[in-house]
């Protein structure tokens, strides 16, 4: 059931752990179901109720989780040792996490914990700080294992690409469904229903799918409509394999685009041009953005525009595909080759009710990134 061969995951222990010497941890607690995946291969839903995958700076690694859990972490990682704490009334599963973490050595020990992720929640957060702060220096290490997934290997590029392979078909398969009359159900169905069928997987969030004044939404919302004769649908979407992302967005116009769709896809076209000129190493995540926000200024867009212009992905969970580092003002961290990097460029007129999208997956390379989709850029135009 593994996606990877070991010595993948071998590699990957042995980048935490030089990593963890670097922050002079003695273990990790390994909250994010993201950390758990790209480290040993588990891979479940599970991450809804406590569980905590303990990792020491000797490669030793124990699973906490529960009894729903334990084949699952045996069919899908290469985790070897797994305690089960029970369901009961009353259950304290950080009192065991305690005694498992004394029974590995680490009393006294300086211990990383992964407190940003929605895999521990602010209740069982507070139970972990009270239970186990005066067993272990706890310090906060959110970002070490993400900033880590951030650049990717040979193997994970290779399944990438095929996940933007699924995010291309999906939008064909859908495209001609795209007409005045047309049930939005019937183009959403239509899309997640390519990815599934050819071999893919759910993705960590819906797609979104919009027309109308909701085209101007960038997030899943219940409730469906018809297309009108002349109206606009905005679809973001991600092709998904083996838990990787390659996400795309689009604003498609049914029957004639008015003369401010046309101003909107010039802009988004031209900044997403100069955000490409700029993912590139030598420059910071901070001004990527910076060139997204030049062009819309430049259009006199800026109140039209979002305070992010995308981010890094890769195999992620519920409830968002969004990984970090993100592209927004002020971020320093650097571009560097084998990052997949997702650009988006979202304009939404409130004052004329016009949207207007347009994005795709990148890997980074020592010059110019290069785009997994081979999707064009104009504009759709769907004429009835």
């Amino acid at each position: 059931m593994l996606h990877f061969g070991r010595d993948e995951y071998e590699a990957r222990r042995d980048r935490l752990i030089v990593e963890m010497g670097e922050q002079k941890l003695d273990a990790m607690m390994l909250f994010a179901q993201d950390s758990m995946y790209w480290l040993t291969g588990y891979d479940t839903f599970g991450f809804c109720f406590f569980q905590c995958l303990v990792v020491k700076a000797d490669g030793e690694m124990r699973l906490l989780s529960r009894s729903a859990d334990l084949r699952q972490a045996r069919h899908t990682s290469i985790i070897e040792n797994i305690s089960v704490w029970r369901d009961r009334g009353n259950a304290e599963p950080v009192i065991e996490l305690r005694d498992m973490l004394d029974e590995m050595g680490l009393l006294g020990a300086k211990i990383g914990v992964e407190w940003a992720t929605h895999g521990l929640t602010a209740a069982n957060g507070r139970s972990v700080e009270e239970r186990l702060g005066s067993f272990a220096s706890l310090k906060d290490a959110s970002t070490l294992i993400p900033l880590l997934r951030a650049v990717k290997s040979p193997a994970e590029i290779e399944i990438i690409r095929e996940a933007a392979r699924l995010a291309d078909a999906a939008y064909e398969a859908a495209l001609p469904l795209i007409r005045p009359g047309a049930d939005e159900a019937e183009i959403l169905a239509t899309m997640q229903g390519t990815v599934l069928a050819e071999g893919g997987d759910y993705p960590a969030n819906p797609f979104i799918i919009g027309s109308g004044r909701d085209a101007l939404l960038c997030r899943y919302k219940a409730g469906r409509r018809k297309l009108g004769a002349s109206d606009q649908l905005t679809l973001e979407w991600a092709g998904v394999k083996s838990q990787y992302h390659a996400a795309l967005m689009r604003t498609v116009i049914i029957g004639p685009p008015t003369e401010r769709h046309l101003e909107l896809h010039a802009a988004a076209r031209e900044a997403l041009d100069a955000v490409e000129a700029v993912m590139q190493p030598g420059h910071s995540f901070g001004e990527v953005f910076d060139a997204h926000a030049a062009v819309m200024e430049a259009h006199e867009l800026a109140r039209h525009r979002l305070s992010a212009c995308g981010y890094s992905l890769g195999a992620r969970y519920a409830p968002s595909w969004m990984d970090m580092p993100m592209f927004y003002s002020g971020n320093t961290e650097m571009i560097v080759p084998g990052m997949t990097l997702f650009a988006h460029m979202i304009i939404m007129d409130s004052d004329t009710e016009t949207a207007m999208t347009l994005g795709r997956t990148y890997l980074t390379t020592n010059g110019a990134p290069e785009p997994l989709s081979r999707l064009p850029l104009e504009l759709a135009v769907i004429r009835g």
